[in-house]
């Protein structure tokens, strides 16, 4: 997928209607510290830091596809609980979404919490689950003839709770044909019979072995598992994710298609399979070929397991994937604002530390390197904001800079202390603090920490200033002179 077709997808995308019908959950998220190990049995003591919950399962994939831009209709079962209530909350905060839950007091609503330390989880406990709906289930088929009427595609997210029965299922399928909308599902359990004549079924490697009883580490396997899986529905095609080996796309009487994935730093899959339901049904609703919403799907499933928890992607993030995956492991350092206020989010939701210092940078010499070296000790993450040529010219006067922003940001870009590149035009990067927030704010020791621009900020929201030592006698002002009095050699 080339960067102008994303572009003009997403263009298309915008506002368009799609039903999701599903297992609704509460995702909570317990962070912490671990320290030590209990003397009571040999497990990690964690000490309880902060506390966030999100929308899971079908509400995940509502989430998703509203922060792409869609209208969505979203239908599932709660209980008659706090966690419903909380369900509620966090629908009625994301724009974008009308939701009609079905209350069934018989059935709690499904939470499925996380303890997580160091970036990693330690444990997940749920509460669940799968009884019959009994009374719920003429409310839930009506709830979700209403949202079908006038979509384009039907997205079912199936995670085995009990919610999409074959009389719900059969009533999705009858009220998108009346629609002419596409069945779109994300299934669960032994068999993908049971969905009918849907459009397309999204497993993962693991469900399509489980379905199949085949092995899929190879894409010939894999291929074998998809003409199995083929053979035993009515499903016109089934796309299978394979995590790091990316999709395989097997639609009936045609041959199977790979879609290879871009290798990407992984942090969390947690809900890495609504993230590609919700981009597929994005797709296809804005009228994108099978293969384009596939690869579409491949792009916004690689960005999300970059971020910690049930997260989602945004179109400005999807055009920076396409962009970065061009552009030399360089390049894709120096970034704008924005782009920086990603890796920054992404960075806090991984518990660490953000670092920033700024410069002119024009001559790299060793004070230099040291410089960002011991800036870098300071934080996880060090951020380099870089004067524009015009900002350099200002503060130091005309014939400077001797090397171009394009130059010095690579330059600076190459070192393995710096993890973002930044330029901004303004003489002091004030801005930039107040935009980023810094955990840490560096500067050289031949500053004070009441000299330092953005020492104020950053010490009013709780952040630190570092001053880094500097080697002696290296400057690019002594370097300029240096250069200046050199004789000229011969060609």
């Amino acid at each position: 997928m080339t960067l102008s077709d994303l572009q003009h997808l997403l263009e298309r995308a915008a506002g368009v209607g799609i039903a999701c019908v599903g297992d609704l959950m509460l995702d909570r998220y317990i962070y912490g510290a671990v320290e030590r190990v209990s003397p009571e049995a040999p497990i990690p003591v964690m000490s309880l830091g902060r506390e966030a919950a999100m929308l899971g399962g079908a509400g995940n994939v509502a989430r998703n596809l509203a922060a792409l831009g869609a209208k969505v209709s979203l239908v599932g079962i709660v209980g008659a609980d706090e966690p419903a209530d909380g369900l509620a909350a966090l629908l009625a905060a994301e724009e974008g979404i009308e939701a009609d839950l079905i209350s069934d007091p018989q059935r709690p609503t499904t939470v499925k919490t996380r303890f997580v330390a160091g970036g990693q989880q330690l444990l997940r406990l749920d509460v669940e689950s799968d009884a019959p709906l009994a009374g719920a289930e003429a409310a839930l088929i009506a709830a979700a003839r209403s949202a079908i009427a006038g979509v384009g595609v039907v997205l079912l997210s199936d995670y085995a709770k009990g919610v999409l029965t074959p009389a719900v299922i059969a009533a999705c399928l009858s009220a998108a044909v009346a629609a002419g909308a596409l069945v779109v599902v994300d299934p669960k359990g032994r068999s993908f019979a049971k969905y009918g004549a849907v459009d397309l079924i999204k497993p993962n490697g693991k469900e399509l072995a489980s379905v199949t009883g085949l092995p899929v580490g190879t894409d010939v396997q894999v291929e074998a598992a998809l003409s199995s899986a083929l053979a035993g529905c009515t499903a016109r095609a089934i796309l299978v994710t394979r995590a790091g080996a990316g999709m395989s796309l097997a639609v009936r009487g045609e041959a199977v298609r790979h879609f290879k994935a871009s290798a990407r730093a992984v942090f969390d899959v947690s809900g890495a399979g609504d993230t590609a339901i919700a981009a597929l049904g994005l797709a296809l609703a804005a009228s994108a070929a099978l293969d384009a919403a596939t690869a579409f799907a491949l792009l916004a499933s690689g960005v999300v397991v970059g971020k910690v928890g049930t997260a989602v992607v945004t179109p400005g993030e999807l055009i920076e994937a396409e962009m970065a995956q061009h552009l030399t492991a360089l390049e894709a350092k120096i970034l704008p604002l924005d782009g920086v206020l990603h890796c920054v989010a992404r960075w806090r939701a991984q518990g660490l530390s953000i670092g920033f210092t700024n410069g002119c940078f024009d001559i790299l010499h060793r004070g230099h390197v040291s410089y960002l070296a011991s800036a870098r000790q300071a934080c996880d993450r060090l951020i380099v904001g870089l004067n524009t040529d015009a900002s350099v010219r200002a503060l130091k006067g005309e014939g400077r800079p001797v090397n171009d922003l394009e130059g010095r940001a690579l330059v600076i870009a190459g070192l393995a202390s710096v993890d973002l590149v930044v330029p901004f035009d303004a003489q002091t990067p004030i801005a930039l603090i107040e935009a980023i927030r810094p955990d840490v704010l560096i500067k050289g020791a031949d500053y004070t920490v009441e000299t330092v621009v953005g020492a104020d900020v950053v010490q009013g929201y709780g952040g630190s200033v570092v001053l880094a030592p500097l080697v002696e006698g290296y400057s690019t002002t002594a370097a300029i002179r240096k250069m200046a009095k050199a004789p000229v050699g011969r060609a």
